[in-house]
């Protein structure tokens, strides 16, 4: 019988589980992995993520106390200066994590934690509160790989999904169903799974709780519970939140749905319905452990078909990221990729909506193109041209720090000299996920050489 597992990985199967699993990797990082067995790579990757922790603390706003909400400020210029605090720290919060992402040894803990971020898009624009924004980011980053029940029950009472969908507006004699109809539609189920009368119970089910912004905790107000019998989903009872939840996740759509945004994000942009339902069937009998659905992915068929290679398109944070990673590049400033990657359309704690980014070809644009173009485009030159600005509106530029000839030469390349037909192999190999779309002219020499690999139009895959 065939099969698209590899016996042991190539260069090029370990790039392809690295770079799907973490941002992109570099020759060195991908030499680690070559000659595994599928099987030993993967456990090696879910036991380092679940074992992960940042390297470096964050932004010390995170340490202080809860900062009074922007309408307590008692005057406009109170307010003014209260907003311009929030932004920056914000824009502090997500330079933090972008960095985590840049210099972690397990950087499947930072994609599994990008992904519940987008899955339970959360914006500081409504919640207004940078610090709970990381308290959010917490929980997403503990349960990554844990438990999808006990994290979907904690996102429930995150003070920032409360305040995000109003959850804290949520009263037995003013229902409020906007949680209701997204935990159901996003979080859990997906559309056609449930009815407009399923969204009013679980409302109910859902109301009484609110957030003691004071000390950015979630309270439970038993006098503005409804706790009358309810009819949801089919079933019926005296549901509070908790079993609510567990009603939803009793549903067979329910880890089809999980499944299904796992292989998008992971494998395809398309699920195989047989190959997802049973890596869901394994996933609901693990008691939702989201390592045992990853695991089953990863070690799919699907994921390791050709046909399924160079077929997702990079985030901005994965573009931004993952070209550091891949040529080992560090900035002075990890501050000035939040401007990138938000100009690109993916800034970190601010989602368009709570159906957060739609990813894969939304990604391109003419826009955004030319900027993602830009980006790798500025990087090369800055490493040609050191101290030169890397990202735009920073302030006295980015410094760049690239070591071309420790990267060239074990790829038999040079910095100053054009590369020989198996270095050339060998650099397109390190750097695309597929033969490059334009032959780079002859004559190119090295770091030349990157920098027109970096602008082709397959360095936008993965």
């Amino acid at each position: 019988m065939s099969t698209t597992l590899p016996a042991r990985l190539s260069v090029a199967d370990a790039r392809h589980l690295l770079g799907r699993t973490g941002f992109m990797p570099s020759p060195a990082e991908v030499a680690a992995w070559v000659g595994l067995a599928p099987d030993e790579a993967v456990d090696r990757l879910l036991s380092g993520a679940r074992r992960a922790q940042p390297r470096q603390p964050a932004p010390a706003f995170t340490r202080e106390p809860i900062r009074p909400p922007l309408r307590a400020q008692g005057d406009v210029e109170a307010r003014k200066e209260a907003l311009r605090q929030l932004r920056a720290d914000t824009v502090a919060l997500a330079a933090w994590w972008l960095q985590e992402m840049r210099d972690s040894p397990t950087p499947l803990a930072e994609r599994m934690t990008l992904f519940w971020h987008n899955h339970f898009a959360t914006s500081v624009q409504k919640v207004r509160q940078a610090q709970g924004m990381y308290v959010q980011h917490q929980l997403l980053r503990y349960h990554a790989l844990g438990s999808f029940r006990e994290l979907l029950h904690g996102v429930a009472r995150d003070p920032a999904m409360l305040v995000y969908l109003d959850g804290a507006a949520n009263r037995a004699d003013a229902p409020n169903e906007n949680f209701a109809r997204e935990v159901m539609e996003l979080f859990t189920l997906g559309e056609g799974q449930y009815g407009e009368q399923d969204i009013k119970e679980a409302a109910r089910a859902f109301s009484g709780w609110a957030v003691d912004r004071d000390a950015w905790t979630a309270r439970f107000r038993p006098r503005q519970h409804d706790r009358g019998e309810k009819t949801l989903l089919g079933r019926r009872g005296r549901f509070d939140a908790d079993a609510a939840l567990d009603v939803m996740l009793d549903q067979p759509a329910a880890p089809r749905f999980i499944v299904g945004k796992l292989w998008r994000e992971f494998a395809s942009p398309v699920p195989d319905a047989a190959a997802a339902g049973a890596i869901a069937q394994r996933f609901r009998e693990s008691g939702w452990r989201i390592d045992t659905a990853l695991r089953e992915l990863l070690l799919s068929e699907a994921f390791w078909a050709p046909a399924h290679r160079a077929v997702l398109i990079k985030s901005p944070v994965e573009l931004a990221v993952g070209t550091l990673r891949q040529f080992e590049i560090q900035l002075d400033n990890a501050e000035a990729l939040v401007g990138i990657t938000s100009r690109q359309g993916q800034m970190l704690f601010r989602p368009p909506n709570v159906k957060g980014w739609p990813g894969y070809t939304e990604w391109i644009t003419s826009t955004t193109l030319l900027d993602r173009k830009r980006f790798t485009e500025r990087l090369f030159r800055a490493v040609e041209q050191p101290r030169m600005e890397v990202g735009r509106g920073m302030q006295g530029g980015v410094g760049v720090r690239f070591d071309a000839e420790q990267w060239l030469k074990p790829l038999g390349a040079w910095p100053d000299r054009e590369p020989d037909a198996a270095a050339r192999d060998r650099l397109v190999e390190a750097v695309l996920a597929t033969a490059p779309v334009h032959p780079v002219p002859a004559g190119t020499v090295g770091l030349s050489y990157l920098r027109a690999l970096s602008l082709d139009p397959a360095f936008q895959l993965k």
